[in-house]
């Protein structure tokens, strides 16, 4: 059975002492509560090992928001495979739109990625999604395509079954468009499709596919009970802890 998840990517947001204070806010919560998910969190980079000491029991799953292609090196500013697995990291986000956007990564540096990261035990959540420009020309289910199968379909079947999909349309985040659940539904079924063609439904009913695109609230449970998505990868939302857990909850009957 595929896992639900609820990942908060926090991107480059919070002082340390306002990182601490959501960290311990989560973990109270978290204690307190039954959730019908995973919860996972990507805080900045300078806040990992916070966040492994704050989460010693593995309340919450602590992730990267990237790492490099390379094993180590002269690559400054860097982190490693080798660096996240000895601090017991859960894994890293990849390919993320931002990433994409304003740091040029493609498809084959998330493959390369991908694969340091599950020699080393960390868990992929690999993001991927079409801009605008690209959806109102129609071009969104190839593009999808082309991005799923440059990065993932060199992996065996037991190395994709362990990867953890995030689909961003980057046309709906800050652009004022809204993707309907039916929309992002209809991307989640192609991505499973694309995996099913490829290494069977068995695998493909294996994966978790989350959906990245302003999960918020008061639209959680209805984009949650799609048949396809698993879980959201959260942005703004996963700031604040009462929202953040309202999204959680989103998994509740």
């Amino acid at each position: 059975m595929r896992k639900n998840i609820v990942a908060g990517n926090w991107k480059m947001n919070k002082n340390v002492i306002e990182a601490q204070q959501l960290m311990f806010q989560l973990l109270e919560y978290k204690k307190k509560n039954t959730t019908n998910c995973e919860v996972w969190i990507a805080p900045p980079a300078m806040y990992l090992m916070m966040a492994k000491d704050v989460f010693a029991h593995n309340e919450i799953g602590v992730f990267a928001q990237d790492m490099s292609e390379h094993d180590s090196g002269a690559y400054t500013g860097e982190i490693s495979a080798d660096m996240l697995e000895s601090i017991h990291a859960t894994g890293t986000l990849i390919g993320h739109s931002e990433r994409r956007q304003y740091h040029g990564e493609t498809d084959s540096h998330c493959n390369r990625k991908i694969k340091l990261a599950l020699d080393k035990g960390l868990t992929p959540i690999y993001c991927n999604g079409e801009t605008l420009e690209q959806r109102k020309s129609g071009k969104h289910l190839e593009v999808v395509k082309n991005q799923t199968e440059v990065a993932l379909f060199t992996l065996t079947a037991e190395e994709i079954k362990k990867v953890v999909i995030a689909y961003e349309p980057v046309w709906a985040i800050g652009t004022g468009e809204t993707a309907s659940p039916e929309q992002a539904q209809e991307i989640h079924k192609h991505i499973r499709t694309l995996i099913a063609a490829k290494y069977g439904k068995e695998v493909a009913d294996e994966i978790s596919i989350l959906y990245g695109g302003s999960v918020k609230p008061d639209n959680a449970k209805e984009i949650f009970s799609q048949p396809d998505i698993d879980g959201g990868l959260i942005g703004g939302a996963a700031l604040k802890a009462d929202d953040f857990a309202k999204i959680i909850e989103g998994f509740n009957t």
